[in-house]
Parts: structure tokens; sequence; C-alpha cells
């Protein structure tokens, strides 16, 4: 049986009497924390230690790091994080050991498959089309890109210790972006058209994180062009 419940203005879906292990793994977005509580409000520690989350076959997930001292992306089941090293040069490492002050994640067992069109490479592009294409599907939802990215800008949040946030601009404080070309990456999205200043920005529905295949950069995207040709979209199967 389905079951809807509100928890911090959010509506989860419950599934009860599902003993299954196909009925134990869905597709629903389980979100912690606000990002506007982080933005305006400067409530910077961490609401979710990521290796308190059970389930981690087929997990999906993204957010900051607590007291926004990094990213932090999970994909396949497998955790990074990144922090500031220079303004050129990153640290990746692959750890559950992190808590973040808000975090999304989910458990998505199988993705059906489609090339992107050569029409879609931008983020704002990316979007509309996303959009267009998941009407009918529940929402919010993960999903994932696999391609190359012919020029692509990430960020690392980089907030100096013992900082305090009331605004947006306080937060990025000591934000590092760094510039990608020709990179063979994956991508991990978030949709909602529900979800604005609690997990996208409020000028989106998408909120996005970018790791190269070979697992030396990763952050938040912000800009990109994906190159034509080789990008493979990838929406959770209902």
């Amino acid at each position: 049986m389905k079951f809807k419940t509100t928890l911090l203005g959010l509506t989860i879906l419950t599934l009860t009497g599902c003993t299954s292990k196909a009925q134990q793994t869905t597709n629903t977005v389980k979100i912690v924390g606000e990002m506007k509580s982080v933005m305006w409000k400067g409530q910077l520690y961490g609401n979710i230690n990521l290796d308190t989350i059970g389930n981690k076959i087929n997990l999906y997930g993204l957010g900051p790091v607590e007291y926004l001292a990094g990213e932090i992306l999970i994909i396949d089941g497998k955790s990074y994080k990144s922090t500031v090293v220079t303004d050129t040069t990153m640290k990746v490492e692959e750890t559950y050991n992190i808590k973040a002050p808000f975090f999304g994640y989910a458990n998505v067992a199988k993705w059906t498959e489609q090339t992107l069109p050569d029409s879609i490479l931008t983020i704002q592009q990316l979007e509309q089309y996303v959009d267009k294409i998941s009407k009918s599907s529940p929402r919010p939802f993960m999903f994932k890109l696999s391609g190359t990215v012919e020029q692509a800008t990430i960020h690392i949040v980089n907030l100096p210790k013992g900082s305090k946030v009331s605004s947006p601009d306080e937060a990025h404080k000591g934000q590092v972006n760094y510039n990608l070309k020709n990179e063979q990456s994956e991508i991990i999205g978030f949709f909602s058209t529900e979800h604005k200043a609690i997990f996208t920005h409020h000028d989106t529905y998408l909120h996005i994180h970018l790791i190269t295949t070979d697992r030396q950069k990763m952050g938040h995207l912000d800009e990109v062009l994906f190159k034509k040709g080789t990008m493979k979209l990838y929406l959770p199967t209902e």
C-alpha cells in the first residue's frame, strides 16, 4: 500500500507491506535538510551522516559537505568527496565518512537509456528537455548522463572555517571554480519543479554534480557544453 506523509514541507511516498527485494528498492528521492536553511539561516552543521544510509545498493545522491567544506556525489553506491587544494587543483576521495547539511538521494536499480539529442547542449536546454519528456513520470527524480563535455565549469564550496552565513553570497565565500575541457564525465542530477530553495536554487529545477570518469575531478555543475553525439541520458525506469 502507498501512503503520503509530509515532512519539512516535502511530500514523501512511503511503501508499507512490502517484503520483496524488488518492492523495497524504489526510485523515491529522499531529501534531508533544506538549502534555504543553510543559505539564509546559517545552519551549516551536518543533518545526515552518509554512513548511516542503510541501503547503499544502486545508491545515487548529491549535496555539500557540512560547513560548506566541499562537495559530495554518490554514484552507483560509491561515495565521493571533493575538497579544494588550490585554485587549480582539488582532492577527490572515496568515502562515506561525511556529513551534509542538506542532501538528496535515491536507490535506482534500473535506468532507461536514450541518446541526448544534438540540440541539447547546455544546462538550460537540458532542464527544458527533461521537464518536457518527464511530464507523466513521478517527480522528483534522479537522472544521470554520461559522455564527453567539450567545456564545463564546476565549483567546490570552500567556506573559511568559523564563517557565519546569512545569505547566499556569504555561503559561497571561498568557493573555487574549475574549468574542464574535453573530459569523459558522468553527471548525476536531481529534477523537481517543487523544490526551489529546498534542494535547487531559486531559478532552476535542477541540482547537478559532475565527476570525470577517471575520478580525479568532481563538483557542482554550473555551466556545460555537451559534445554532440556523445551524451547518453538515463531516467529511472518506472
